[in-house]
């Protein structure tokens, strides 16, 4: 193989999983971390560190530039972060695949559900998510520049990571207010549906993009979908904290997680489908189902 890769936020859930697998599967995987604590671990995974932030300029252009592939998932709302890392690939034919997040379809529902479902040629994201969408344009785009570039937006993940951060964000945060307030909360009725994916399942969809993805692919990742009060249901039963879930304010989840987080992690609708990595890549999930993972998976550990 002895083709060379660049992981931003490969210390992270996302980018430590995709590193790692990459090594497994023989490439030459650097990582790029701020510590030189991250570095340490870095090493201790087979990954080679690259200590640095994404705001640095000359230093991302060198790494970037030493690579063959670059996979940025670190930040995707660092709009400096990618144009920088595109001006280093642009021209050289190299792979560029940046992370987004299903977020950018979230509705600000506070908890009420919606039929409305995304495909990959169907975005209308709201003002709060224009900025994100627009550096997925962006990076779609430098396809018209000699990068082959690529953007993978996955919904709701859960599982245990492979890298050195093994948790997500969704599911562990509620697990951690449940426990807390002795039953599973949701905001407002709860019935605003998340589609979700496997980590397993998403390492192995970057792996198939890094190999068969034409420049300028967009793919949904997600393999079934819950909603919030039925994500609360299956904690309850996890962690035996009885049938009933509780409502909660989006005040209150403003309070708990900040504004970002409550309208568009907890309280939104994110309903994509993944049809394009399935037909394109031949992407085929198998990972756990969510709702079985939180009753009977890793987070009963």
């Amino acid at each position: 193989m002895n083709k060379k890769v660049l992981v931003t936020g490969a210390t992270g859930y996302i980018g430590g999983s995709v590193a790692l697998k990459l090594r497994q599967a023989g490439f030459q995987v650097t990582g790029l971390t701020r510590t030189d604590e991250g570095a340490v671990k870095l090493r201790e995974l087979g990954i080679s560190p690259y200590i640095g932030t994404l705001n640095d300029f000359e230093p991302l252009i060198q790494a970037a530039k030493e690579a063959d592939i670059v996979v940025n998932a670190a930040d995707s709302d660092n709009i400096f972060a990618v144009t920088t890392l595109l001006t280093a690939l642009e021209g050289s034919g190299k792979t560029f695949v940046h992370t987004s997040g299903s977020s950018i379809v979230g509705d600000k529902a506070a908890g009420e559900y919606t039929s409305k479902v995304y495909h990959e040629e169907i975005i209308e994201p709201l003002p709060e998510k224009l900025a994100r969408v627009t550096i997925d344009r962006t990076v779609l785009a430098a396809a018209n520049r000699g990068i082959r570039s690529m953007v993978i937006c996955p919904s709701l993940i859960y599982g245990t990571g492979y890298g050195i951060h093994k948790d997500s964000i969704q599911v562990p945060w509620l697990i951690e207010l449940a426990l807390k307030r002795g039953a599973a909360c949701h905001i407002g009725k709860g019935e605003n549906v998340w589609s979700n994916v496997h980590i397993d399942d998403l390492v192995e969809l970057y792996l198939l993009a890094i190999e068969r993805a034409p420049a300028g692919s967009f793919f949904f990742a997600e393999n079934g979908e819950a909603s919030i009060r039925e994500v609360g249901e299956a904690i309850n039963r996890a962690f035996e904290l009885g049938p009933e879930t509780e409502m909660m304010s989006l005040d209150e989840a403003i309070n708990q997680w900040g504004p970002e987080a409550a309208h568009f992690a907890f309280g939104s609708n994110s309903r994509v489908r993944s049809t394009k990595a399935r037909k394109m890549l031949g992407w085929n999930p198998k990972g756990t189902a969510l709702l079985e993972e939180i009753e009977n998976g890793c987070y009963k550990k």
